[in-house]
């Protein structure tokens, strides 16, 4: 008995166990995916125009990623706290959406609406947060993967959850927005305990490779799975039976990966010698001091370090260092020089005021925000564009750009690690290819070519999903883990700030004149629309345009934006080729 006990303790601390958790919490936490498919039925309940949507969509933008609080909050809470906050606010904010729109409370003015989805959707920062910082921490040398699987399941989450809708089969279509404010609350707060840091960096196992390919393989499958399930669902009628089947397939490919720290705990035999010879690095890391001796750099130093030392190879330049650093510090004991704090290098940990300086950090902040902003726009506006093409169906789109979402995600994060591992190559090089995928998404949506839809759909999806696993990756390998919930949280807010201008601005402003141009006739005159066409009637009448011509200007406008975005992308790679080679080009060796 006391031996089985050892088992259940080491499964509950064991990293992988915890890797799991939190793809369960990220696979329903990915809320604001689901906004194109529950948009239509806010829109026509509460008599909404294009641009009222769009201001929903925006503040559903910035509670998706305004998460501050939820990363300062992780330096003081333990991470169950910051999910059971997230849980909560989920619940208030979607849940008081779904008693308005169903008509159990009062009407309540659209500035009301926002700061409820801004609420109910910024629950999601919460559940982010932990799930990143405690995987990245019990992960450290699998970077990449490990968060584009978190984000990837984020991203999925709009099909998983449409699916599980579609299992029950309501006819009131309402009942999603239900959905949305109770599920990802109850999974996170059945799985606070388990997600936190378990000290992953005394974990290393040699099969964790082969772990991480089963998991690679579950996502795939669960893609493809959904896909076709997507696709039957779409073409052909099917039973509430079959559909049931369906959903109940979902829940075992979700539940498959519970078999690596179950297999790992009680079918295998404890790590070999060898095997814990892997640790010796990361104690000695781990057991480092905050004030260790390697953060001081000695004001002397750049003039006491011979020229040739630049040039030799890293182990002997980490060898000549450590003499001269020794003889000055000798030195430096006996008064003879004087020692200060030295400013930390890209490639080490950096405090959120010394990354705000730094133009690496900008050039990211910039290049996400037009290349994920114009992703997000089209997420938002995925059910009307579908409509103005004349599709009936819109959560087919809603679906195919969540499972594309997904891969991108998976994807971005497997091939920028190869990148990284393989060829020492800067990882935002993948941020530019992700970037041309969304260029071309966006022109195809423009041109409106039958079947240009569900290609751009794709394109979009896959570029705009990358985005989330090469970021957060690059950024902890740029500015060091110490403040990386607060980096990453920063980061973020280049989503918001670009839907801010090409949805909230751009997009709604454009739809809306061509609805009214429709509505009223080809010859009406625009200026006179907007002083003619009575407010009051703007406010009640849902305008819909049909035509290429509603996007039209919209994507080619972001497709232009997403040009620039390579650009800025590319300049980040030049000016970060030094510091990957240092981070991996001696690993290569």
């Amino acid at each position: 008995m006391g031996r089985f006990g050892e088992k259940c303790t080491s499964f509950f601390n064991n990293r992988w166990l915890v890797f799991v958790a939190a793809m369960w919490v990220q696979s329903c936490g990915g809320i604001g995916y689901v906004f194109g498919s529950i948009s239509p039925v806010i829109k026509s309940s509460l008599s909404y125009n294009q641009r009222q949507v769009a201001s929903l969509g925006v503040a559903k933008d910035l509670g998706d990623s305004v998460g501050f609080l939820p990363g300062i909050l992780s330096d003081f809470l333990p991470l169950w706290g910051v999910l059971l906050i997230g849980a909560i606010q989920n619940m208030i904010g979607y849940g008081w959406v779904w008693l308005v729109v169903t008509g159990r409370t009062p009407v309540l003015p659209l500035w009301a609406m926002c700061i409820l989805i801004f609420v109910g959707t910024n629950g999601e920062t919460y559940f982010n947060t932990a799930a990143l910082v405690s995987c990245v921490q019990n992960f450290p040398k699998n970077r990449g993967p490990v968060v584009g699987i978190l984000k990837g399941f984020a991203g999925l989450s709009g099909a998983i959850l449409t699916q599980i809708y579609a299992l029950l089969h309501s006819p009131d279509q309402a009942s999603l927005i239900f959905m949305v404010a109770v599920g990802p609350g109850i999974v996170a707060i059945s799985l606070m305990f388990v997600i936190r840091p378990v000290g992953g960096h005394r974990q290393i196992r040699s099969s964790d490779g082969f772990s991480f390919s089963i998991i690679y393989g579950v996502c795939l499958i669960l893609a493809a799975y959904l896909m076709g399930v997507m696709l039957v669902q779409d073409l052909v009628y099917v039973s509430e039976t079959v559909i049931t089947i369906f959903t109940l397939i979902l829940f075992v490919l979700l539940l498959f990966p519970i078999v690596i720290p179950i297999t790992l705990n009680f079918f295998r035999d404890p790590k070999s010698p060898a095997e814990e010879a892997l640790l010796s690095p990361d104690k000695q890391e781990s057991s480092k001091p905050e004030d260790d001796p390697q953060d001081i750099i000695f004001s002397e130093i750049e003039d006491e370090k011979p020229k040739e030392v630049d040039i030799l190879p890293a182990s002997e330049r980490q060898k000549r260092m450590a003499r001269l650093q020794s003889r000055i510090a000798q030195a430096a004991a006996e008064g003879a020089v004087r020692i200060k704090k030295r400013r930390p290098h890209r490639g080490e940990d950096f405090n959120m005021m010394e990354a705000l300086i730094k133009a690496d950090l900008w050039l990211i902040f910039f290049s996400l925000m037009l290349g994920s902003g114009s992703g997000l726009t089209v997420i938002d506006n995925l059910g009307q564009m579908s409509e103005s093409l004349g599709y009936d169906n819109t959560h087919v789109f809603v679906s195919m750009i969540s499972i594309f979402n997904f891969l991108g995600r998976i994807g971005g994060g497997y091939f920028s690690e190869r990148v990284v591992s393989d060829y020492a190559y800067p990882r935002p090089i993948a941020m530019a290819v992700a970037q041309v995928f969304l260029a071309i998404g966006h022109f195809l949506f423009a041109m409106g070519w039958p079947g240009s839809m569900y290609i751009g759909t794709l394109l979009v999806g896959l570029g705009y999903g990358a985005h989330w696993a090469i970021v957060p990756a690059a950024a902890s390998e740029l500015f060091g883990l110490k403040k990386f919930a607060a980096l990453y949280n920063f980061l973020t807010l280049a989503n918001p700030a670009g839907s801010l201008i090409m949805s909230g601005v751009l997009a709604s402003s454009i739809y809306d004149r061509e609805a009214e141009k429709q509505a009223h006739g080809q010859n009406y005159i625009h200026r006179g629309i907007s002083f003619s066409f009575p407010s009051f009637l703007r406010a009640e009448e849902s305008l819909k345009c049909k035509g290429t011509i509603c996007f039209f200007v919209t994507s080619l406008t972001l497709s232009g934006l997403c040009v620039v975005a390579v650009i800025l992308s590319l300049i980040l790679v030049h000016r970060t080729k030094p510091v990957y080679r240092n981070l991996y080009g001696t690993s290569r060796r």
